[in-house]
């Protein structure tokens, strides 16, 4: 048939929809059909795609046929063909050789045969030679014999006498036809020679012999000795044999070799009974008077198990989901061995422990998944199949293959603690890195690329964002501004790490941020009180105080904390350093030594107050200290030190200040009358009996507080003196009953006495008293 000819509807023949034939993959499985047919998936048509030649593929053997499989996928089928190869005549009868020479005595007599070379024809049948035709002539004619396989040989017969005298050489034409439909035919040249005696012609014994060989024959065996008897003597009796044909597949003179003395043939190559299973023959007897006889040898090919099976992947799905469902086909292999017979049955399986199954379909095998995979667990799979056959002894061979498992986003990210704690100085800067969070994800590409986000803030600080940001790819954390011990000391956040799959998976940690102190704030000064406005603060010290009684007490707080907030106090500037001193630790002021007359009335000190950082921060304050044990004594040294202070001023600030003074002392003057008529004086008490309880938050306007703590009263009070003449007041305080108002100081000598001690010898206090003495001096014109 022609190339692209239509040789059947496979579709059609098999029940199979055309519809259906592209999507479940109809396609020839075969070795030797694939180069011969294929199939249309549009129509399901089975088309020649090469020339067959039936010749070549089954030689003389009767019945030929091809046989290939048909798979169709989705479900999964294979279906067996067999197409049978019919002969056509094409091709002609043929003789080996184009001319044949043929020695006959002349005294032979009339209807002696001789056998002659017959004619081969590759075509069976009827398609193969029928009749032999020979040329005209008076001397020969041509019958034509049958041997015992069926197959013809011409004979020539003599019809009349030869005469050598006469003629030595006829020559002829030998015509062999087939029965094909045209005839064909083939000629070769017959001469005859007629020659003198010999008049017997060699006998083999058989016609045909028959002798089976196992292909792993070594070379050089004698396969067999074919043996030719003659009647006549001397050398028209010694017979030589040869080999008469060699055309084709049939004869393979190369493979065999005769002894021209013996008949004794032998193998000269090694057999392959997967190449040829059988050959034929022919051998030819000639004696030395020119006669011949003929004989076939065939011989027949024993297979043995020399041929490992072969694995061939037919189809193959790698990679595979790792969410692949069990009994899912990973791969379909076909299995072949070129042995026949029980050297060809084959046994197949899988040599590892892994999750597939091997499952047989005729030749095929399919592999299937058998449980579940896990690609974090395994990437992949080297599956090692054995194809072993049933021969003796068996033979085996070896296939691996490599499954790779496509990754599923089955894995959220994972952190490596549930929690995280960090810690970061205050004051840092902004825009710094201030901690790593890094999450694994046992997934590949995007299923294992994590996003990092902020998805809440525990503490409850207003705007996180504004504090702490996250690069997404690196879950490196960012503070956005300084953070500030004192305002935050710490926040707890919840990171969120998203991977990028399909559905994404995320997994959550808690972080917390513990801010780090730093020395960064001073210390604050709550006692005495910083605003006042720059003015040094007054404490009255009685002058007969004892060493070591408590004067007043320098209270700080500072902001830090730890070591940076404990607090140390020092004397930096002090008039005298004899007159007091100053605890390092609890900052109260104490007397050093008992007064004397010579001392200064008015002492200026001041206390630095520093924290334990580093670097350390200090505060200064600045105290004065009224050496005194009444107001009275105040004023009339604070005038005379005024006037030397004012002696180079102007003649109307004389008059001013003067005027001032004796404003003031008439005032004292009358205090002085209205208590001595109220009540006897009482010695005044001594003021080394103040506790620690005089720096609770005051009224910044307030000089100090003094507070009950062993006073020799039989009750206790605090006394409040106003800078502002309006504001003056008292706060009584009656533990165990009234108090005696005749105890209590006046409040206007009160308010003029705490005035003077509010100043200092600079110029602007001076000022100061100046302003106060001249409003007096108003009030009592008034």
């Amino acid at each position: 048939m022609r190339k692209d000819s239509v040789i059947a509807n496979i579709a059609d023949d098999l029940g199979l929809d055309n519809n259906q034939l592209s999507s479940r993959k109809l396609r020839i499985v075969s070795r030797s059909a694939e180069k011969y047919f294929y199939i249309k998936l549009d129509n399901g048509n089975l088309y020649i795609k090469d020339r067959i030649d039936r010749e070549t593929l089954c030689g003389t053997e009767a019945i030929c046929s091809l046989m290939f499989d048909a798979m169709v996928a989705d479900p999964l089928n294979i279906f067996k063909i067999t197409l049978d190869i019919q002969d056509i005549n094409d091709n002609s009868p043929q003789f080996y050789h184009d001319k044949i020479t043929l020695e006959i005595i002349e005294f032979t007599s009339p209807g002696s045969r001789f056998a002659l070379q017959s004619a081969e024809d590759p075509d069976i049948g009827s398609n193969s030679v029928q009749t032999y035709k020979l040329s005209d002539n008076q001397y020969f004619t041509i019958t034509e014999n049958i041997r015992t396989d069926g197959s013809k040989y011409p004979e020539l017969v003599l019809e009349k006498p030869l005469d050598r005298e006469t003629q030595v050489n006829h020559q002829l034409i030998l015509t062999a036809l087939d029965g094909g439909n045209p005839i064909r035919s083939g000629t070769t040249l017959l001469k005859i020679i007629v020659i003198d005696g010999n008049d017997n012609a060699p006998i083999f014994t058989q016609d045909m012999y028959k002798v089976n060989l196992k292909e792993n024959i070594p070379v050089n065996s004698t396969v067999i000795v074919v043996n030719a008897t003659d009647n006549d003597e001397g050398i028209n009796a010694q017979i030589t044999y040869s080999f008469m044909k060699t055309s084709g597949n049939i004869h393979h003179i190369g493979i065999f070799s005769i002894n021209p003395n013996t008949g004794e043939i032998k193998i000269h190559e090694h057999l392959d009974f997967e190449v040829t299973k059988n050959y034929e023959l022919s051998v030819q007897a000639k004696d030395g008077g020119g006669l011949v006889a003929h004989c076939k040898v065939l011989v027949e090919v024993i297979d043995v198990n020399d041929n490992a099976p072969e694995i061939s992947i037919t189809s193959l799905s790698s990679p595979i989901p790792e969410d692949s469902a069990p009994g899912t086909m990973i791969a379909l292999i076909e299995v072949h061995d070129q042995d026949s017979g029980d050297n060809a049955d084959v046994d197949c399986q899988i040599f590892e422990n892994v999750p597939f199954n091997l499952l047989s379909l005729n030749n095929y095998y399919k592999i299937s998944l058998k449980s579940g995979i896990d690609r974090e667990k395994s990437p992949f799979y080297n599956i090692t199949i054995i194809a072993t056959d049933r021969g003796s002894p068996p033979l085996s061979s070896t296939r691996f293959l490599t499954l790779d498992v496509s990754d599923v986003n089955d894995n959220p990210p994972i952190f490596s603690k549930s929690t995280y704690v960090a810690y970061v100085p205050e004051n840092n800067l902004p825009g710094a890195s201030i901690f790593s969070l890094q999450a694994s994800d046992p997934d590949t590409g995007d299923n294992a690329k994590i996003i990092y986000s902020i998805s809440s803030a525990i503490t409850e600080t207003p705007s996180m964002t504004s504090y702490l940001s996250i690069n997404i790819e690196t879950g490196v954390l960012y503070a956005q501004r300084s953070f500030d011990y004192e305002q935050n000391k710490e926040f707890i956040i919840e990171v969120t790490a998203s991977d990028n799959g399909s559905p994404s998976l995320s997994s959550n940690v808690t972080l917390f941020i513990h801010i780090v102190d730093q020395n960064d704030n001073a210390p604050k000064i709550l006692y005495p009180s910083p605003e006042i406005g720059g003015s040094a603060v007054f404490e009255m010290v009685p002058f007969v105080s004892e060493p070591g009684s408590l004067i007043t007490k320098v209270v700080a707080v500072d902001a830090d904390s730890g070591h940076n907030s404990w607090l140390s106090y020092h004397f930096i500037s002090v008039s005298d350093q004899n007159h007091f001193v100053i605890s390092e630790y609890t900052g109260e002021i104490r007397t050093s030594r008992i007064f004397q007359e010579k001392d200064t009335l008015n002492c200026k000190v001041v206390v630095m107050v520093k924290d334990n950082g580093h670097p350390t921060l200090s505060t200064t304050t600045t105290l004065s200290l009224i050496i005194a044990d009444d107001f009275q004594q105040v004023i009339p040294k604070l005038s005379n030190k005024l006037k030397d202070v004012e002696t180079q001023s102007n003649l109307q600030f004389y008059l001013v200040v003067g005027l001032a003074l004796i404003s003031l002392l008439f005032i004292i003057t009358v205090m002085a009358a209205i208590i001595s008529k109220c009540k006897q004086p009482k010695p005044l008490p001594t003021f080394s009996s103040l506790t620690t309880n005089l720096y609770p938050p005051i009224d910044p306007r307030t000089f100090s507080m003094y507070s009950d703590g062993s006073l020799p009263l039989p009750y206790s009070y605090n006394m409040c003196v106003a800078l502002d003449p309006a504001e003056g007041d008292f706060t009584y305080m009656n533990p165990s009953g009234n108090v005696p108002v005749e105890n209590l100081i006046d409040a206007d000598n009160t308010e003029q006495a705490k005035e003077s001690l509010r100043e200092d010898f600079s110029k602007n206090d001076q000022v100061r008293i100046c302003q106060v003495l001249l409003f007096l001096s108003g009030s009592i014109k008034t």
